[in-house]
């Protein structure tokens, strides 16, 4: 299973309900069932995916994320997870309350633009970042919300999401203790777990 994926599955409880937001390949939803006794659905809307999940005998729904979980009722799971997609949807903020108002926790993970890379590239050659790890240039890149650390942790505060746990993790998704320190800095990829307001287990001030 991918890096990634391992850390998140270690936040979701043996037995509970999880919407995977763009779940891709069906990867993680299959890994869930097989091993912590975990039921849900996917949603994803590339066709390869979606027959990918099939396979797996994952529930997978084509459904394109800016239109909403209008269909999911408040509080239908106990996790909703969405990797590497808050970046790529048009409104990252109504997705954030959509995922808040259907699951009472919330796993998201997104690039960190405020990498010292990302820093040092804009400072240096003046122009947008293109690297390994987001190898786009900025008029064919499917990111058209880059965000920061930062930015991720005002929007919380904004929508009074509490923020549980916070990895900041470079692009093999290791993290010591500089990440740790200075995780707006020196964390490429950041992966939190928030709920609504008014749930215990706040760990992590924002």
């Amino acid at each position: 299973m991918r890096a990634d994926l391992d850390i998140i599955q270690e936040w979701i409880p043996t037995g509970s309900r999880v919407l995977d937001l763009g779940c891709g390949n069906g990867e993680l939803l299959a890994w869930l069932r097989d091993h912590k006794g975990v039921g849900g659905y996917g949603l994803e809307i590339d066709p390869d995916n979606i027959n990918a999940c099939v396979g797996k005998g994952v529930n997978v729904i084509e459904q394109d994320l800016d239109k909403g979980l209008g269909n999911f009722a408040s509080n239908s799971f106990d996790v909703v997870v969405m990797t590497q997609a808050l970046q790529a949807v048009t409104y990252p903020d109504r997705i954030l309350d959509e995922m808040l108002r259907v699951g009472r926790q919330c796993i998201i993970t997104f690039p960190n633009f405020g990498h010292w890379r990302c820093r040092a590239y804009l400072a240096t050659k003046g122009k947008m970042p293109v690297s390994d790890f987001m190898p786009y240039t900025w008029y064919n890149t499917p990111n058209i919300h880059f965000c920061t650390f930062k930015d991720f942790e005002a929007l919380c505060r904004e929508r009074r999401a509490q923020v549980l746990d916070r990895l900041a993790v470079d692009n093999q998704h290791r993290h010591n203790l500089g990440s740790r320190l200075w995780p707006n800095l020196l964390g490429e990829i950041g992966i939190y777990r928030v709920s609504s307001p008014g749930l215990s287990e706040h760990k992590v001030a924002v």
